[in-house]
C-alpha cells in the first residue's frame, strides 16, 4: 500500500463549479483550475464520456477474482461501521466494479459487480487517479466530470500485489459532499481498509511468491540495492531504481528468464526427468523435495548434502537463505555507469527455479560519479536529483535529432537554461531568441520565412513562453511545419493559461517531442548544489557566503512556487542584505522562508490568507506594522493571525 501526505485543499467548489461550466460549455475553465485536472477533463472529452450517463457502463465480470476473495472478510468488518452516508467500493486493477457495501454509491444499483470506473467509461474519479499515480487519491464533487457525481466526495487507496510491486485494484471510500472538503472523512478508513486487504493478500500467496518476497525483503533490510524478478514482474528497491535505467531492468528481466530457462535442464546438459537431483551450476546439486521435506515443512539442506566444484561443501549463500533456494552468484557489468556490476543468484523451491534475486554490487559508486560526469557536460546545469536527471536524460535524447523540441514546466523551472545548453549540445550555430512574452511583431514570421527559403540553412530558433505568441506567430509556425516538420526549434511552454484553438494545435505537435522539467520542490535534493551555484565568488570586502544546517533545513521545507528563479533570487538578497560573517542562519532569510510549514490542514481561504500574511511581511521587510496597514487590519489582528498559523516564532 502507497500513502501520500493529505491531499491539499482544491481551489473552493463555487469555483470548481463555475470552471467546469464553462469548460462543458467549450470554453476553457479559468487559470484557477489545476492543470493536472484540467487534463483529466480533457481526457474525458477526448474519450466522448457523456456528462450526464445515469449510470456507469457494465463490462464483463471477472469469474470469482482472487482480489475479493482475500478482500472479503476485510469489506464485511468495515462496511457495517460506515456512518453518515458513506459508502465502501472494491475494484480491480482495470477499474471495474467487484463489490460494494455501506451506504449506496452514488448513481448505482444495489449490484456494481462489472461496473466499469475507468477513466474512458466515466472520466475522472479517484478510483482510476489512483490506479495510474499508484498513490492514494481524493476527488470532490465538481472536479468529477459526471453530472451523476457533483454531490460525491471520494478517496481511493490503491491495493498492491505482494510479490508484483503494482496495483492489483483499489479501495474506495464515498461520502456526500461536504462545502470545505479539506480533507475526505473516510481517508482514515480507505487506509486501514487497504492494509487489512493487502496483509490477507500476502497470506494468501503462493509459496514461490512468498519466497521471492522475503529474498527481497531480505535484502532491502540491509540497505542493499537490489531487484527481484520472476519473468512475469519485479521488485526494483529505491536504491536500485536510481542507478539502474529502464533499459538495464528489461535486460535483467531477460538474463532471469535465461536462468529459469537453463535451470530447467542444466547448463552440464543434466539428465531431465531424474528425481533424485537437480543439477545446478559447476555440477552443484540439490536434494529432491522428499529430502528436504521435514515434518514441519520445506527445510535447506546440510551443507554435507550439497557438493561445489571439486567436492567442497557449499552452504546456501546468505543472501538467499531461505527454504529450499539454491544459487551460484553470477557477476556481469552493465552499461549504465563505469564499474557498475550486478550480482545475479536464481532462487529455487520444490526443486524449480522460481526467479532470480538481482544486488548492484558497492561499486556503484563509481557509477554514479561517472553519471554526474555525463550530466554535467551540459553547460550552465546544475543538480544530481532522480527526477532532475531523467528530465535532462530525456531531453538530451531528443535533442540529438535537429526536430522540434518542446520543454513544459513551472515558471521558474529553467527551462531556458536547458535549451541553451541542449542547442550547444547540438553544435549548431548561436540560436535566434525570441520571447513571445515581450510581444515582439514579426520576429517568428521572419524567422520561418528565412528558415523555409535556404532549405535547413539558418539559426536554430529558441523561442520561450510559448503560451504568449501571438496568432500570426502561430500561423507562420503551423504553414512551417506542415511544409518542413524538422525543423530547428526549441520552444518552452509553462501551463496554465488558455490556449485557442490555433495555439493548442501547435502545443499538439510539438508535445510528440516533450519534455516536462520538475519544479523545485521535487528536486529539494539539489538546493545545496543550488546554493553553491548561486553564490559564486563573494564580492571584494565580503565573506563568503556559506548556510547553516538549520537555514538549509528552512530551504528545503519551502515550496518554492517560484522554483529556482526565486532560490536564485534568495541568495542575491540574502548577499546583499547580510552584514554578519560564517554561515547564513534561518534568522537571515526572509520572512516567508524562516516560517516553518503550517502545523495543520488549512482550507483554501486560510491558505490564501497566510500566503497574502507571508507576501505583506516580505514585501515590507518584515515590518509588521506597515505589513498590517496593508492587509487593511490592525497590528493585533495581524499577531494573533500570526500565532493561528504558526507564525509567530520566525
Amino acid at each position: 500500500m502507497t500513502s501520500i501526505d493529505d491531499t491539499p485543499a482544491g481551489p473552493a467548489l463555487s469555483s470548481l463549479r463555475r470552471a467546469r461550466d464553462r469548460f462543458l460549455g467549450g470554453r476553457p475553465p479559468g487559470d484557477g483550475v489545476p492543470e493536472d485536472l484540467a487534463q483529466a477533463w480533457r481526457r474525458a472529452r477526448f474519450f466522448g464520456v457523456p456528462r450526464d450517463l445515469t449510470a456507469p457502463p457494465r463490462v464483463r465480470p471477472p469469474v470469482d477474482p482472487p482480489l475479493l476473495a482475500a478482500a472479503r472478510p476485510a469489506l464485511d468488518r468495515v462496511a457495517p461501521t460506515l456512518s453518515g452516508g458513506m459508502g465502501l467500493v472494491l475494484v480491480d486493477s482495470r477499474c471495474r466494479a467487484l463489490w460494494s457495501g455501506g451506504g449506496r454509491y452514488a448513481g448505482t444499483s444495489a449490484d456494481v459487480a462489472g461496473l466499469d470506473l475507468s477513466e474512458k467509461a466515466v472520466g475522472h474519479n479517484s478510483a482510476a487517479l489512483a490506479l495510474r499515480t499508484g498513490r492514494r487519491a481524493e476527488v470532490h464533487g465538481p472536479e468529477h466530470f459526471l453530472d451523476l457525481w457533483q454531490e460525491v466526495s471520494a478517496v481511493s487507496v490503491p491495493l498492491y500485489e505482494p510479490a508484483a510491486g503494482r496495483p492489483a485494484g483499489a479501495v474506495t471510500v464515498v461520502a456526500p459532499l461536504a462545502e470545505d472538503p479539506t480533507a475526505h472523512p473516510g481517508a482514515a478508513i480507505a487506509e486501514a481498509t487497504a492494509h487489512a486487504v493487502e496483509t490477507e493478500l500476502l497470506g494468501r500467496a503462493r509459496p514461490p511468491e512468498r519466497l521471492l518476497l522475503d529474498a527481497y525483503l531480505r535484502q532491502r533490510a540491509d540497505g542493499a540495492a537490489v531487484v527481484a524478478l520472476d519473468g512475469s514482474s519485479r521488485l526494483v528497491s529505491p536504491e536500485a531504481a536510481r542507478l539502474l535505467s529502464h533499459e538495464t531492468l528489461t535486460r535483467l528481466e531477460r538474463r532471469a528468464t535465461a536462468l529459469v530457462r537453463d535451470a530447467d535442464t542444466g547448463p552440464e546438459g543434466a539428465r531431465a526427468g531424474a528425481p533424485e537431483e537437480t543439477s545446478g551450476p559447476e555440477g552443484a546439486r540439490t536434494g529432491t523435495p522428499a529430502e528436504n521435506t521435514g515434518p514441519e515443512g520445506p527445510r535447506s539442506a546440510p551443507p554435507e548434502e550439497s557438493a561445489g566444484p571439486e567436492g567442497a561443501h557449499t552452504a546456501t549463500p546468505e543472501t538467499i537463505a531461505a527454504p529450499e533456494e539454491f544459487a551460484v552468484p553470477e557477476e556481469f557489468a552493465v552499461p549504465d555507469g563505469a564499474g557498475l556490476t550486478v550480482r545475479m543468484s536464481r532462487l529455487t523451491h520444490g526443486g524449480e527455479v522460481i526467479g532470480a534475486v538481482a544486488t548492484v554490487c558497492p561499486a556503484a559508486r563509481r557509477a554514479r560519479a561517472a553519471e554526474r560526469h555525463d550530466h554535467d557536460r551540459l553547460p550552465g546545469l546544475v543538480g544530481t536529483s532522480r527526477p532532475w536527471r531523467l528530465a535532462v536524460s530525456g531531453a538530451t535524447e531528443l535533442a540529438r535529432s535537429a526536430e522540434p523540441l518542446l520543454l513544459i514546466g513551472e515558471a521558474g523551472v529553467g527551462k531556458t537554461a536547458l535549451a541553451r545548453a541542449l542547442l550547444t549540445l547540438r553544435g549548431a550555430a548561436a540560436p535566434r531568441v525570441v520571447d513571445a512574452a515581450e510581444q515582439v511583431p514579426g520576429e517568428v514570421p521572419r524567422w520561418c520565412h528565412a528558415l523555409a527559403e535556404r532549405e535547413g540553412g539558418g539559426p536554430p530558433l529558441l523561442l520561450r513562453h510559448a503560451e504568449r505568441l501571438a496568432q500570426s506567430d502561430v500561423a507562420a509556425l503551423l504553414s512551417l511545419l506542415e511544409r518542413r516538420p524538422a525543423v530547428p526549434l526549441v520552444a518552452t511552454h509553462t501551463p496554465g493559461a488558455p490556449t485557442g484553438p490555433c495555439l493548442s494545435r501547435l502545443l499538439d505537435i510539438l508535445s510528440a517531442r516533450s519534455v516536462a522539467l520538475p519544479p523545485l520542490r521535487e528536486r529539494v535534493d539539489d538546493i545545496p548544489a543550488l546554493l553553491t551555484a548561486f553564490t559564486g565568488h563573494p564580492s571584494p570586502g565580503r565573506p563568503p557566503l556559506t548556510w547553516s544546517l538549520d537555514a538549509r533545513r528552512a530551504l528545503e521545507q519551502h515550496t518554492w512556487p517560484g522554483n529556482v528563479a526565486e532560490l536564485a533570487h534568495v541568495v542575491r538578497e540574502v548577499a546583499e542584505r547580510r552584514r554578519a560573517t560564517g554561515p547564513v542562519r534561518r534568522e537571515e532569510l526572509p520572512y516567508g522562508l524562516r516560517v516553518p510549514p503550517a502545523t495543520r490542514r488549512l482550507s483554501g481561504m486560510e491558505r490564501a490568507e497566510r500566503t497574502a500574511i507571508l507576501e505583506a511581511l516580505r514585501r515590507h521587510g518584515d515590518n509588521k506594522a506597515r505589513a498590517a496597514e496593508s492587509l487593511g487590519i490592525g497590528r493585533a489582528t495581524l499577531y494573533r493571525k500570526l500565532r493561528a498559523y504558526g507564525m509567530d516564532q520566525a
